[in-house]
């Protein structure tokens, strides 16, 4: 593909280990007999010698720093493995191979539980195929082993053990003991109902492993992110977790996702010929000019953890840029403008406040609603911790199956009071009602309808702040998870509107910010940005 020299550095949290030969500490040699163990598996697609268990270096020196450090007293160092690996890079045929030392092979304990746990029973039927062929083409575990197809188990008898296969759509899983847990592509689980509780039984069995063997995935709120954004933090130094081993094959976000060089450093198994590199150039080539495509290659393929829309409004690593507080307090008494998403009684519902700072910027703050009593459900749906997000107050959850409308009102109210109010801006589609009677007690409520005469020239301020820096936001959670979720649709004349990029997706809060972001650009301007000079059209407010 990128003939042109590479200027690409690896990045702080790349495991320069696994090839700089340092040595790994293995006092017990609990990690050389893993790896002798794993070498005398079989493969059924090995093209080695009488189909021997490929064990290529990069992946030895992995099995050797996991198993070899040992404290004093004999235990191993390492709890938790997060290894982020691209597609293609056999980490199902590592993952089932470790599954196996624990059911049976040297780090087996007496009855322990061995579970590899998937997003659905389709990917949990793929890991536990790979571990049940590895054994079937061993003529030396013969009638030892036991295989249940139908329950996605084996089991070892004589010492009690098994290896099963489980999903996250399978209900619940209470009272699990396992042994080792291996979490199969985490960025895929919806929900994180089981990874709670396959971590809670940890703590009953001494010496349990946990990998977490995922390529990367798409947004910031899941159980995958929280991990991946807390092995990144190990790996740079920022947090010093010994029992947490981060092994990240990442490309960063902003490199060049031609440059095969990247390409090699990312996928560890190139180097011994897999995935197929004519394959990764077809690919490649596929996305030069296809967007959607070159994201998918971006995130699948260089291991680009992406934001949940694939057309973004902005990068999201520029948004964030703007995460620093604001101070309520001292804009009290400045200009400010409101804006209300009144979303359907069962959806997510938004207020944003909106103030000019001295740089000829913007501080936004936001306030979001919800239905308390479908909360819990409406997290399974979205994929977001809504609980989570309630009990940190960042969502207010209103009594009832419907978001309470007279809540939202008087939450409004109490922003005119406490702040200088110049307009509330709402979408007039649900809002009759509530505009009318604020109007009749002196409130500045207007209409903005969400069409592009209206939505562009704000959407266009919006997109010129975030860019400049210039639009502080505190780093809000429920926020920046709507802005990800944007999609954007452009005319011929580069006007922009959102939309969500699928139905669970809520955008609610950032078309709150536009319309706000909008409202005050004209309000503190003086000038109206829908006849603009530089606007194409006739832009009129109404």
């Amino acid at each position: 593909m990128n003939c042109r020299p590479s200027t690409f550095k690896p990045d702080a949290t790349f495991p320069a280990w696994i090839y700089d030969g340092s040595p790994i500490a293995d006092p017990l040699f609990h990690g050389d007999r893993a790896v002798r163990f794993l070498r005398a598996l079989k493969h059924p697609k090995s093209r080695a010698p009488k189909r021997a268990f490929q064990l290529d270096d990069w992946q030895e020196r992995i099995v050797r720093r996991i198993y070899g450090p040992r404290h004093d007293d004999g235990t191993r160092v390492v709890k938790t493995v997060f290894l982020l690996l691209p597609r293609g890079n056999r980490k199902t045929s590592l993952a089932a191979a470790l599954a196996l030392l624990h059911t049976i092979g040297p780090e087996k304990l007496p009855g322990g539980e061995v579970i590899s746990a998937a997003s659905d029973q389709k990917q949990a039927r793929i890991g536990f195929d790979e571990a049940a062929n590895i054994i079937r083409c061993d003529s030396r575990f013969g009638r030892k082993l036991k295989i249940v197809d139908h329950r996605n188990r084996i089991s070892y008898p004589a010492e009690g053990t098994f290896y099963e296969a489980i999903s996250s759509d399978a209900g619940t899983q209470h009272g699990r003991t396992p042994v080792f847990i291996l979490a199969d592509e985490l960025h895929a689980w919806k929900k994180r109902d089981l990874w709670d509780v396959l971590r809670s039984g940890l703590p009953k069995t001494k010496g349990a492993l946990v990998v977490i063997a995922t390529t990367a995935g798409r947004g910031q709120d899941n159980v995958a992110h929280e991990l991946y954004d807390y092995a990144r933090k190990v790996a740079r130094g920022d947090i010093e977790d010994p029992a947490f081993l981060p092994i990240l094959f990442e490309a960063p976000r902003d490199c060049d996702w031609r440059d095969e060089a990247i390409w090699r450093y990312v996928n560890p198994g190139l180097a011994h010929g897999y995935p197929d590199i004519d394959g990764l150039r077809q690919l490649a080539r596929e996305a030069e000019n296809r967007p959607g495509d070159r994201e998918s290659f971006r995130q699948l393929h260089l291991n680009i953890w992406l934001d949940h829309s694939t057309d973004p409004f902005v990068d999201m690593a520029v948004y964030d840029l703007g995460h620093t507080p604001a101070d309520l307090d001292t804009l009290k008494g400045k200009p400010c403008w409101l804006a209300v998403d009144l979303s359907s009684t069962t959806d997510l519902t938004a207020i944003v406040a909106a103030w000019r700072d001295d740089d000829g910027g913007y501080i936004v703050k936001p306030w979001f609603f919800c239905p308390g009593d479908s909360l819990r459900r409406r997290a399974e749906v979205d994929g977001v911790p809504y609980p989570r997000w309630r009990d940190e107050g960042h969502i207010t959850a209103t009594p009832g199956s419907v978001v309470d409308y007279d809540y939202v009102e008087q939450t409004i109210r109490d922003l005119c009071a406490e702040f200088d109010v110049q307009e509330i801006a709402f979408d007039p589609h649900l809002a009759r009602q509530t505009m009318t009677r604020l109007l009749a007690d002196g409130l500045p409520a207007v209409e903005m309808r969400q069409g592009w005469v209206t939505m562009a020239p704000a959407i266009k301020e919006l997109e010129r702040a975030i860019i400049a820096g210039k639009f502080k936001h505190g780093g809000h959670p429920v926020l920046r998870w709507n802005f990800s979720n944007i999609a954007v649709e452009t005319d011929k004349a580069g006007n922009k509107t959102f939309h969500k990029g699928k139905s669970t997706d809520r955008i609610d809060g950032a078309q709150a910010a536009a319309m706000a972001v909008g409202r005050a650009f004209v309000g503190d301007s003086n000038v109206s940005q829908y006849n603009a000079p530089e606007s194409s059209g006739l832009f009129i407010f109404h």
